[in-house]
């Protein structure tokens, strides 16, 4: 585009954007990629004349939120490929979550000082619906590589800046994990930067694939050493790898968050009842017998004391208890006993603890916990795990009836901290932005609702006589 036509242009997204900002219809509208992308942004609620994108992690986590990460290992390879790009002094190298939240971040120390006042750096988030028609966000939204030019953001505070990204797509699972954008000042970012950006993208999903070609073939070698046992061998995202040599699952079984729990039937596409358990870093689809094995019910949100309910007994659980069951239900493939204690502990945990804390726990609920590794063996049913699945949904009423506040309140283990902080901020962000005012007085009673800013503030503008108006603001002037 030459300079004659990026003034037109420019002109044309100012008079544009003030329509948009001011409610008003629009005298001209830019690409459609765009125009559609501030639709999108503007039927979520956000602000032109917001100033940055919000903190949605606590950044004592991220090392551990990095750590866990599919594209940790790929970001050397992601580094050296826009290196070039990255090095400018005005251009910055981002990575983030399939979600965009930024996980990593490169560039030289002046662009990433002028990056942090709008927020982009580690654990802030950039979809669409937290900061509105963005490089990151939008590819994230369409799926495909995108440029975005200065005042093609809605949010005014980013006119300064232009980015490219385009998405990385899992080729196992087949969902979108992550986003690599760059981005710079408007006169230092070509359009053309779009092409290298997807040209990486698509690298690290090469890498994603020889890595899972890999991590099927370990995994085939060891059904293989079970000589006979029935079962459909699978991949940690439900693919089929082996056990179904007429195809008549298809490519891939369906877990949901079946994932998450042990011992749980599933009705397959041809019919038949299969029961899923987790082998090496897998699961095998095993024909189900017709004894159903007892439940293990897990209550760990909210106030009250952590409780379980194995079979027919209630049984109040102590703090160290709920907390190795709460990490063997979130590690549906088990943990090793030093693995156990590195989450409860950190480096100054004990694995003979644990060992001791396992023979308590495996007394109270028998073959319910397998060993080497340790791993639960019966169906769960977990409230924090059910929260996940309404978090998914995008149900804020779902989501308000069932949080009656945080995952194991006392805990101070660190694998539990970054959970538990995790879905309280999905909770709060998602009651926030589509919550109705039932939804939000519910979270406003749990612990970190009651003295909640936003939340109160939001609910002082219902009418005058309803008495939740009242409530917020009596707790705000307190």
């Amino acid at each position: 585009m030459s300079y004659a036509h990026l003034d037109a242009y420019s002109r044309l997204l100012r008079g544009a954007h003030e329509a948009a900002a001011t409610g008003h219809a629009w005298p001209a509208s830019p690409r459609h990629l765009i125009k559609a992308s501030w639709r999108r942004s503007l039927d979520a609620g956000i602000d032109p004349e917001g100033k940055s994108a919000p903190l949605v992690y606590d950044l004592s986590h991220i090392r551990d939120i990095r750590r866990t990460h599919p594209l940790q290992p790929l970001l050397p390879l992601l580094a050296q490929t826009l290196s070039g790009l990255a090095g400018e002094t005005r251009q910055v190298m981002i990575v983030t979550d399939g979600d965009g939240r930024v996980l990593w971040r490169e560039g030289s120390h002046s662009i990433m000082r002028r990056a942090d006042q709008v927020g982009l750096a580690a654990g802030h988030q950039w979809n669409e619906t937290s900061v509105g028609t963005n490089g990151i966000g939008t590819a994230l939204a369409t799926g495909r590589p995108v440029h975005v030019y200065s005042e093609e953001h809605l949010m005014r505070v980013l006119h300064i800046w232009s980015c490219s990204a385009a998405p990385i797509t899992d080729p196992d699972s087949g969902r979108v994990i992550g986003c690599v954008d760059v981005s710079g000042t408007a006169s230092s970012l070509h359009p053309a930067t779009v092409a290298l950006v997807a040209a990486t993208a698509k690298l690290a999903e090469t890498q994603l694939a020889l890595r899972m070609h890999e991590r099927d073939e370990r995994l085939r070698r060891r059904y293989e050493a079970l000589r006979g046992r029935p079962g459909i061998l699978l991949s940690a995202t439900g693919r089929i790898i082996s056990g179904d040599p007429s195809g008549e699952l298809g490519t891939r079984v369906h877990l949901g968050e079946h994932a998450r729990f042990t011992g749980r039937r599933l009705i397959l596409r041809d019919g038949t009842v299969a029961l899923l358990e987790p082998f090496a870093d897998g699961f095998l689809l095993r024909p189900s017998s017709s004894a159903e094995p007892p439940t293990l019910t897990l209550s760990f949100l909210g106030e009250s004391p952590p409780s379980a309910t194995f079979g027919d007994h209630d049984r109040p659980l102590s703090l160290r208890h709920a907390e190795i069951l709460a990490l063997l239900a979130l590690h549906p493939h088990g943990l090793t006993a030093e693995q156990l204690s590195f989450h409860l502990y950190g480096d100054d945990g004990n694995p003979v603890t644990i060992r001791a804390e396992i023979h308590r726990l495996r007394a109270q609920l028998g073959d319910a916990i397998a060993a080497k590794p340790y791993r639960l063996t019966c169906p769960i049913e977990a409230d924090f795990l059910e929260l996940r699945g309404l978090l998914s949904a995008n149900d804020p009423a779902s989501l308000a009836r069932a949080y009656p506040g945080p995952l194991l309140l006392r805990s101070e283990s660190p694998e539990i901290r970054r959970e538990r902080d995790e879905l309280e901020a999905q909770v709060r962000a998602c009651l926030l932005r589509r919550g109705a005012p039932d939804d939000l007085w519910a979270y406003a009673q749990t612990c970190n609702g009651r003295d909640d800013y936003e939340v109160l503030e939001r609910l002082t503008t219902l009418s005058p006589t309803d008495p939740r108006s009242a409530a917020a603001r009596s707790r705000l002037l307190a």
